[in-house]
Order: structure tokens, then sequence, then C-alpha cells
């Protein structure tokens, strides 16, 4: 019974954040209120703020969801931080995007990218996230190394998703955008891990 209260309580998620994507992309975020999703959800309004404690959070779900501080805490013995992360983002790389997923993502991506507001919350989660992976790797490497070390890997993290989103906005199968997304990971890590003069190296 418990497993069949958690599947419809998934699916009563997935119908509300759907419905409410799909507003937001006719519409625009702020026309849309959260009555309405609700109305046309078939949900209450209370019962759409037990899933989504705030307007945004309808379109910001799992956006900087990665726990890349708690990747790097819980790192195997023996392992660098940045082998940790590699190994996470080549396994996210790896991953087969379903072809229903595609859509409802790039709709998500169009609606934070049309407004300003959700592009700053957006932000403002990746910040977080940030922090607190420097505050990780601060107690192996000290606050100034760990501060720089975690805006590259954000920096780099945020350019993967920008170029993997970019490849499907403009048209890429998920197939095509995942395998480029693998070799943007390694080139990605490789350039953290050795700089430039690596690559550089590399390609004479």
């Amino acid at each position: 019974m418990a497993g069949l209260r958690e599947r419809k309580k998934e699916r009563t998620r997935r119908l509300i954040a759907s419905v409410a994507l799909e507003l937001f992309a006719e519409r625009g975020f702020d026309a849309v209120t959260v009555n309405e999703i609700a109305d046309a959800a078939d949900v209450a309004k209370a019962t759409l703020f037990a899933y989504f404690p705030t307007k945004e959070s309808l379109v910001l779900d799992g956006v900087a969801g990665d726990d890349l501080a708690g990747i790097v805490a819980g790192r195997p013995s023996g392992t660098t931080c940045l082998e940790a992360l590699r190994a996470h983002h080549r396994a996210l790389a790896a991953g087969r995007l379903p072809d229903s997923a595609l859509e409802p993502l790039l709709t998500r991506v169009r609606v934070i990218q049309g407004d300003p507001a959700l592009r700053g919350a957006a932000e403002a989660l990746l910040y977080r996230q940030r922090d607190q992976l420097a505050e990780v790797l601060s107690e192996d490497h000290g606050e100034r190394v760990a501060a720089l070390v975690a805006a590259q890997v954000a920096a780099s993290q945020l350019a993967l998703q920008e170029s993997f989103f970019r490849r499907l906005l403009d048209g890429a199968s998920a197939a095509e955008a995942g395998r480029a997304l693998a070799a943007d990971v390694e080139l990605a890590f490789d350039l953290l891990e050795h700089g430039l003069a690596h690559t550089a190296t590399e390609r004479h």
C-alpha cells in the first residue's frame, strides 16, 4: 500500500508540473496564476502547495539538484574530488534521456530563459550549490583554494548544461546531444585537472 501511495503522489506531482509548464509556455510565467494551475490540474490549491511550495518551484524543481558537495564528501578513499565529480558527470552524460522527457525538458528551459526573475532564481540556486561545494572542499584545501575550485567546477557545469540544451533546441536528437555531452564532460574535466597546456599538448 505504501508503494501504491507513493506512485500516486508521484503521478500527481508530475501532472501538476506538466500542466504548469504548458500554461507558462503558452502565456508566460507572470500571466498564469496558481489558482489557474490548480484548476487545470484538477487539484486543490492546498494540494498544489503540498508538492510545490512556491509558484517558482513549479519550474525550478530539480535545478541545481545535483548534490556536488555530497558527491565530494562521500567519495571513496583514494579518489580525488575532481575524479569523483568527473565520474558523476560521466554517468549523467551516459544516461539515456527518454524521448518522452525531451519536450518537457526543453519547455522548462524556454520558460526559464524567457523570464528574467526565473533566470535570476535559477542562478541563485546554482550559486548555493557552488557555495556548498566550496564548504566541503575547504575541509581539505582551505577556503581560498576551495572557493576557486568550486567556482571553476560550477562554471564548467553550467557551460556543459548550456551546450547540451542548445544542441537540443537546435534540433539535435537526444542521442546526438548525449554523445556530444559525454565528449564535453571529458574535455571539461581534463581542463579542470590539467589546464590549457595539457589540451594543447594533446592536440599536437
